[in-house]
């Protein structure tokens, strides 16, 4: 599929183009949409690679393409910067709605599928998607991070004749039904800093009134945490949840930790008893969203927008893809594992799986096959050969990457090297290099940087 006449040439990542793909790429849907992408050439020399990203689920911004490590690494390899958009997600809409039946077509298939097409285009026909002349046959390097990591490791595993490498960090590629292990990592990083067992305190202690059934109280406790009130208890609950972890995947630095100064300060406060400090974390947290309590209350709302089918709801795509896909329901930990948790108990499979069927239809099969998941998406990552893989020690998404807090899923190879990177969170190797970044993390970069150099000879 080719893009439309291609604009006056410019290097910069300011002007958005379009690639034409089908709605389905293996089905019988003969309908076409439009797939945005932004291009920086500024540093582009002939012969150079093709770096390419997708935002996940975000929509393209030129950020990812001028202020990430790949924009280095494009600098010093005369290397050319592609971010393109995921289907359903920011403007490139394959459907004209959110429906279950047009978010049927949001399948992982399809969705690499769109990204190998525009890679051939850009390897093989390169006049028809950059606005310079770009040698034919150059080598492709996907990255990205969280999600976005999963899709640079699947490219590399399904399209290798396409894909030369990939840099896949904090990709969540381990789908676990339940993942509890969310507090077991922040838990790890609130223990560094020295407040885990008040925030434990505190949970239990506000768990105490979302259980009692109390409604005074919890009516309390919400003008105390400075939410709206009219909520459940399970919805107060997802909504603390959400709040309490706000900081979770800011980078940590040598200078900050936005963790302790957002969560862990309040804990250590002596005129705060755990409770108010519980309080003061979600209301800074409230504080630094600058949301309204409008919004909070449609944010904690589980059931609303059950019925609103309406583009550009990114927590509805991304709700549909753990139903569909590979669950990893935020839940708390249970009772049973004796582990500390940062959530409400009432935080559990019922809390989240029913909406499944509610947001997407009947059709929708729950619980969501996770082992089919894993074996068909996960297990054929063991095999495939130039994949980078990094996770942060004290990443909140570490234990749905190959590099859990329990080991490696699968062996670290000279090919495949999987990183762990002591005290960073999520994705922080592939920000901006700035003088105050972890040794850990700029050690991650090199690393990651000579395997580049040798994909590329």
């Amino acid at each position: 599929m080719l893009v439309a006449a291609l604009p006056a040439a410019d290097l910069s990542s300011d002007t958005a183009y379009w690639f034409d793909q089908p709605v389905d790429h293996f089905g019988s849907n003969p309908g076409m949409w439009k797939q945005q992408y932004l291009v920086n050439a500024t540093f582009y020399k002939p012969g150079g690679p093709i770096y390419i990203t997708t935002p996940g689920e975000n929509p393209v911004s030129r950020s990812y393409n001028d202020q990430t490590h790949f924009t280095q690494l494009a600098k010093s390899t005369g290397g050319l910067l592609v971010n393109i958009e995921h289907r359903f997600f920011g403007q490139s809409n394959p459907m004209p709605d959110l429906s279950g039946s047009s978010l049927k077509y949001l399948t992982i298939e399809n969705v690499l599928e769109d990204f190998a097409a525009f890679t051939r285009a850009a390897k093989y026909r390169p006049g028809s998607v950059f606005p310079i002349s770009v040698s034919r046959n150059s080598k492709v390097i996907f990255g990205g991070g969280s999600y976005a990591g999963n899709v640079a490791a699947w490219m590399r595993a399904k399209y290798p004749d396409l894909v030369v490498g990939a840099w896949a960090s904090s990709a969540i590629v381990y789908g676990r039904l339940l993942y509890y292990e969310f507090d077991l990592s922040y838990g790890k990083h609130l223990e560094a800093l020295g407040c885990a067992s008040q925030f434990g305190q505190a949970v239990q202690q506000a768990d105490a009134i979302l259980l009692s059934g109390n409604a005074t109280a919890l009516v309390d406790m919400q003008m105390q945490f400075g939410l709206p009130t009219g909520l459940s208890a399970p919805d107060t609950a997802g909504l603390l949840a959400a709040l309490s972890t706000a900081y979770s995947m800011q980078g940590v630095s040598k200078t900050i930790d936005y963790v302790d100064q957002g969560v862990c300060a309040f804990f250590r406060d002596p005129s705060n008893t755990p409770l108010q400090a519980y309080a003061e974390t979600v209301k800074a947290a409230i504080a630094g969203s600058r949301m309204s309590l409008e919004n909070l209350a449609q944010m904690g709302n589980s059931s609303y927008g059950i019925d609103d089918y309406t583009l550009g709801q990114v927590g509805r795509v991304w709700y549909y893809m753990a139903c569909t896909w590979y669950g990893n329901w935020q839940v708390a930990p249970p009772l049973s594992t004796g582990l500390t948790g940062y959530r409400s108990q009432l935080m559990d499979q019922s809390y989240f799986e029913p909406n499944c069927k509610r947001k997407f239809g009947d059709n929708i099969q729950t619980p969501v096959d996770v082992q089919k998941y894993n074996a068909k998406w996960f297990c054929p990552l063991r095999r495939s050969s130039n994949i980078y893989f990094t996770s942060g020690s004290v990443d909140i998404w570490r234990d749905a990457t190959v590099a859990t807090n329990s080991g490696n899923l699968f062996p670290s190879t000279p090919s495949s090297p999987i990183v762990v990177i002591e005290g960073a969170t999520h994705v922080q190797d592939l920000r901006m290099d700035k003088p105050d970044d972890l040794d850990s993390v700029i050690q991650a970069r090199k690393i990651g940087d000579a395997l580049v150099a040798k994909w590329l000879k």
